[in-house]
């Protein structure tokens, strides 16, 4: 079984919760949505309604399959979910510049997709 590096924690509501060296939770049942907020704000990002729409599609998408989507995945069921015109990399981008799939997962609380760097 392998072990997780504790490397730094994020305060919410008086807890500390433990992320892994990459920032993901060490343990995904300390996911709330105060979590997420408080991941979001380490990276100076504020969660619009668009933001939580694409957290409850992946918190769901992990629900149903055991592991968080790589980009193309996340894609389509955010297309399923939401409609063609939220279901397009361009809109994810600008909801997550820096990587949907991961940064997405991260602020849902899930692992780092498999298939990204």
């Amino acid at each position: 079984m392998a072990t997780t590096t504790i490397e730094r924690w994020v305060r919410v509501e008086g807890q500390e919760i433990a992320l892994d060296p990459e920032g993901y939770l060490v343990d995904m049942t300390d996911w709330s949505p105060a979590v997420a907020e408080a991941l979001a704000a380490e990276e100076e990002r504020e969660l619009t309604a668009e933001h939580w729409e694409v957290i409850e599609v992946l918190r769901d998408f992990y629900a149903r399959y055991e592991m968080a989507p790589a980009m193309r995945p996340l894609v389509k069921a955010v297309g399923q979910a939401l409609g063609p015109e939220k279901g397009k990399s361009l809109h994810l981008m600008k909801l997550f510049p820096d990587s949907p799939a991961k940064a997405g997962a991260r602020l849902a609380g899930l692992p780092k997709p498999t298939n990204c760097l």
